[in-house]
């Protein structure tokens, strides 16, 4: 899972300035979704739905757009609630998670306690790509964890994930049993540093979130460095003997942010708009899904749950109905696509979308509107006058579901960009964050 990467950031997508040689050759290897959604415009909403196979809005964790500092309530993930990684243990799986968590904080929450064997990485939102600082202080330490204790490791963390994946592959294939690995980079998410941009860590001091910094060439390092640590990967599976008998997904957590490419879409992540939610969405299986294809399917985060339990032969929990949809169908069968509705909600700007078919509900503040989003993928055509039975249809279905969920808490986090921090949000006044 890549973090914060555009729909179109990959070359197989349409990125024009470089080539991601290895995205691209899991695409030529399998299966590519041209309708691939996140669960959420930002991060750890999206990681709820990804590791619980239901809508984020059934708990308190996935309220916080995404969860930080200024989150109050200071949520996380239950360790009781069932997990792909607690359900795949559960049948014999090893399991580890690499890279990025953001799902609470010890000692009540962690990676341990969901389900995973292992855990390398960092628990917060985002961290300096040299300095592993998360922080804004130059006094903040590193916030590098092998397991449950801190660490201090030198190098370029892109390239240090995938080391770390590389040496678990290895570990694991020299066993008989199966094996589960969720390598979250956190490529390209800022601050914006490729690999030889030391100078820029030095710069920024430990603070991350650097409006003044970053280039589309920065990005495109960034983006190209961790394209490289996916063929390292892929090597390993082949090197270990198990690449046949692995499925590999690669996505992305959210929508692109400033440098990434949401082409044909309009919109950034924490919003709504298709390019806030539109991401890459791979999957290679040898002998299984057919090389070079790709699907309509309409899939979303949440999907991939129900998705590998099946492939796996695993059951889900009753106690806790999962929202996603099986797509071994359409993975392995190259099923026709399945019409199917799906729902958001962000709560800056009081943002609400829901998708039935070819058709998108869309409600940003006070302003609503009605999308063909297959037609008009740059949702410019506001259709609800001429079709006002499917607006209102919509509409209601949308609060029909709404009200299923927990209701939104004062208390969440909910980020945004505005006019004074991007030009392209003239029309975001300040003042206005929180709704």
């Amino acid at each position: 899972m890549a973090d914060d990467m555009g729909y179109a950031d990959v070359s197989c997508y349409g990125r024009r300035e470089y080539t991601t040689t290895n995205v691209d050759r899991l695409a030529a290897d399998g299966i590519r979704f041209l309708q691939g959604y996140a669960n959420s415009a930002v991060c750890s909403a999206t990681r709820t739905a990804l590791i619980t196979g239901r809508y984020q809005y059934r708990l308190p964790i996935g309220l916080e757009e995404p969860l930080n500092d200024r989150s109050k309530t200071r949520p996380g993930l239950p360790p009781d609630h069932p997990t792909l990684p607690s359900l795949l243990k559960k049948a014999g799986y090893r399991t580890a998670l690499i890279g990025k968590w953001h799902l609470g904080t010890l000692p009540d929450y962690g990676p341990l306690k969901s389900g995973y064997d292992r855990f390398w990485g960092f628990r917060g939102g985002s961290v300096d790509y040299f300095t592993h600082k998360s922080g804004t202080a130059e006094t903040n330490s590193s916030d590098l964890w092998d397991g449950d204790s801190k660490i201090e490791q030198a190098g370029y963390l892109t390239e240090l994930l995938g080391e770390r994946t590389v040496s678990t592959i290895h570990d694991y294939a020299r066993t008989t049993q199966p094996f589960f690995i969720s390598l979250h980079f956190n490529a390209p998410h800022w601050p914006w540093e490729g690999p030889q941009d030391q100078a820029e860590s030095q710069r920024l001091k430990g603070g991350l979130f650097d409006f003044d910094g970053g280039s589309q060439k920065t990005y495109a390092r960034m983006v190209l460095a961790m394209d490289a640590q996916i063929g390292s990967v892929m090597k390993a599976l082949d090197n270990a003997g198990v690449a046949k008998n692995t499925i590999v997904i690669f996505t992305s957590d959210n929508g692109g942010e400033r440098f990434a490419d949401t082409w044909p879409f309009t919109g950034k992540k924490t919003e709504l708009l298709e390019g806030g939610l539109r991401i890459p969405a791979i999957v290679r299986w040898p002998g299984h899904i057919r090389p070079k294809t790709t699907s309509e399917q309409a899939a979303i985060t949440m999907d991939w749950v129900p998705t590998l339990l099946a492939a796996a032969g695993v059951p889900s929990d009753p106690a806790y109905p999962l929202d996603g949809m099986n797509l071994l169908p359409a993975l392995t069968q190259n099923a026709p696509p399945v019409p199917r509705k799906l729902y958001w909600r962000y709560k800056a700007h009081a943002q609400r979308a829901m998708r039935d078919g070819d058709m998108k509900w869309l409600k940003i503040g006070d302003n609503t509107f009605l999308f063909n989003v297959i037609e008009d993928p740059l949702e410019r055509a506001n259709l609800k006058d001429r079709q006002p039975d499917v607006y209102k249809r919509l509409a209601a279905e949308y609060e029909a579901w709404n009200a299923t969920m927990l209701p939104e808490n004062p208390g969440t986090n909910s980020d945004e960009f505005s006019a004074r921090e991007l030009a392209d949000h003239f029309g975001v006044a300040e003042g206005k964050k929180k709704q």
